[in-house]
């Protein structure tokens, strides 16, 4: 019968083994990703059974691809970036030019040539954002400093890897040997029409887009249907893309990522991720259920040699690129160690360069094979390397007096200047990070001339304080060495703007020790993680919730006394 009806056969295949095995994958701590993908693997026509619609499934995956892309594009923050630029710029492009090399050493080797090379090669250099956001949250690291860097880091390698796809196209030719070798007048003209085509189609999104977009949503969002609003953010996703095919003839890929990064400028941007999310998860699946189809098993038992050279290059190359970057940037082992570990696996990005280099000619199937198979395998090892995180670190400080040299390094930005003013240092307020909170309190200090010191782990805000005349101090206040360094003994009040409870505990700990009489705020993230704060009685704890509770008391209080007066 399923031949008959091979769309509905094939999605209802697809989603009854990513939902299986993404729930068994799950179960024994493996992202549900690694399920998808197995599921893709069973229905495709590689293994025996039912097979899926190869054509349908591809067809499917490109409306995957579209609002992954999207997804990204919306959540997309040049911000952040900024925030980590001096480390993430670098680190990326360093990371990826490794990557790049090893994978064009190993495909040279292999006696490919130089297009099939170097598409593999940026392959297996770009991590996976999903994978990376989930592993970052599974830790609860997601905005401690070391999650900042990494996500940074990611946002500079999908910005380099979506140039790359731009480019590809038009640069096929010149990397194929099998074609017909251009002129290079006729390669710059194609080069040069490529560029000013995705220029026009980013200068017409940022000049129509821009405004016409959001006004539509909210035009749309006024009518109060839920239902109608899904719809125009969905419409607006897969509708910018194919007109950016069809009128610039830009990807669909880059089409999508455009119309989600100005849709990030609406009001509305958080709630259209949200009404989004359960159809580009839905989709999201068929993407990586389609690229698990297009996997012949066989490449695991026929070359287990190269599949083992791939994940090396994944795993331990990346990692390895990154660790050495880090440390020369001054930061910590531990961060050296926790960033490697985010970005030791690669996904939707290698998938989509993989594919588009497949269908140029430029890469053989069992490049695809491999890539993918790569993927499969360093998605699956990702959650148990980052648990070896911690204890690797431990043990390496234990047994190198190098290793703990490089964990606890003098760092100047870890030592407040002699040359601090005595009144920055004698009854002052530490503010412990400078996020919005920390930033939005230091300013207010400023104003009201309060002296106050900064503790901060990310290493550029504390050199740009303390370009502004502001007193900061670098490092993870959990550590007892940075709150001395701060004056903390010699402090009236300590303020907390971190989300981990035992690390406040810590904190607060050392505070009291050294400084008894100190007062003490904290900012905590939720209901439930106030009320911990609280029954441990670690100092007065603020969070949204109440504060917003509590100034709509103050107003109806307020407009109750006008009226009655």
């Amino acid at each position: 019968m399923h031949a008959d009806i091979p769309l509905i056969a094939t999605i209802a295949a697809a989603f009854t083994l990513a939902l299986a095995f993404g729930f068994m994958t799950e179960k024994i701590g493996i992202p549900a990703l690694v399920g998808y993908l197995l599921a893709g693997i069973v229905i495709s026509p590689a293994t025996p059974g039912f097979a899926g619609d190869l054509h349908i499934a591809g067809q499917l995956s490109e409306i995957g691809v579209m609002l992954l892309m999207f997804g990204v594009g919306l959540h997309f923050s040049i911000k952040d970036l900024l925030r980590v630029k001096k480390i993430a710029i670098p680190g990326a492009v360093f990371q990826m030019a490794i990557a790049t090399a090893l994978g064009v050493g190993v495909a040279t080797f292999w006696g490919w040539d130089i297009g099939a090379a170097l598409v593999f090669g940026v392959s297996l250099s770009c991590a996976s954002t999903v994978v990376l956001i989930k592993a970052l949250e599974r830790q609860g690291i997601i905005e401690s400093m070391n999650g900042r860097i990494a996500v940074g880091w990611l946002v500079v390698e999908d910005l380099v890897t979506v140039i790359v796809l731009v480019l590809l196209p038009a640069l096929a030719s010149m990397l194929d040997p099998l074609r017909e070798p251009q002129s290079g007048g006729s390669l710059l003209f194609d080069l040069g029409k490529t560029l000013l085509q995705v220029g026009g189609f980013i200068a017409a999104m940022l000049l129509v887009g821009k405004r016409l977009i959001p006004k539509l949503l909210w035009m749309i969002a006024r009518t109060g249907s839920r239902e109608l609003f899904t719809l125009a953010v969905i419409t607006s996703a897969i509708g910018i893309a194919f007109g950016a095919a069809l009128l610039f003839n830009v990807s669909f890929a880059l089409g999508a990522f455009f119309a989600g990064v100005v849709l990030r400028e609406s009001e509305l941007s958080n709630r259209a991720a949200k009404e989004s999310l359960p159809l580009q998860d839905a989709f999201s699946v068929l993407f990586f259920v389609s690229v698990g189809m297009l996997l012949d098993p066989r490449v695991l038992l026929e070359n287990p040699g190269a599949v083992l050279a791939v994940v090396g290059i994944i795993v331990l190359g990346k990692s390895l690129a990154a660790i050495a970057l880090v440390l020369l940037m001054r930061y910590p082992l531990n961060s050296a160690l926790t960033i490697a570990a985010s970005l030791a696996q690669i996904g939707e990005f290698s998938f989509i360069l993989a594919g588009l280099g497949l269908s140029l000619g430029l890469l053989p199937k069992l490049g695809f094979s491999l890539i993918i198979a790569g993927a499969f395998i360093s998605i699956a090892l990702n959650p148990f390397i980052f648990r070896l995180v911690e204890p690797v670190c431990g043990w390496l400080c234990a047994r190198s007096p190098r290793a703990k040299s490089l964990e606890q390094r003098q760092d100047p930005m870890a030592e407040l200047p002699m040359s601090t003013e005595r009144r920055f240092l004698q009854g002052q307020v530490v503010i412990v990070g400078y996020g919005v909170i920390g930033k939005t309190l230091a300013d207010a200090l400023l104003i009201r001339q309060i002296p106050f010191v900064v503790a901060e782990q990310n290493r550029e805000s504390v050199e740009k304080l303390r370009s502004d005349g502001v007193a900061a101090v670098y490092g993870d206040a959990v550590e007892p060495a940075v709150l001395i360094q701060a004056h903390i003994a010699d402090a009236s009040l300590l303020v907390i703007t971190a989300n981990d409870p035992v690390a406040i505990g810590k904190m607060v700990e050392t505070a009291r020790t050294l400084n008894p009489e100190i007062g003490i705020m904290v900012d905590a993230e939720d209901f439930s993680t106030a009320q911990i704060l609280e029954g441990a009685q670690l100092g007065q704890v603020f969070f949204s919730d109440r504060l917003v509770a509590e100034a709509m008391v103050k107003s109806i209080e307020q407009r109750y006394s006008d009226h009655a007066s």
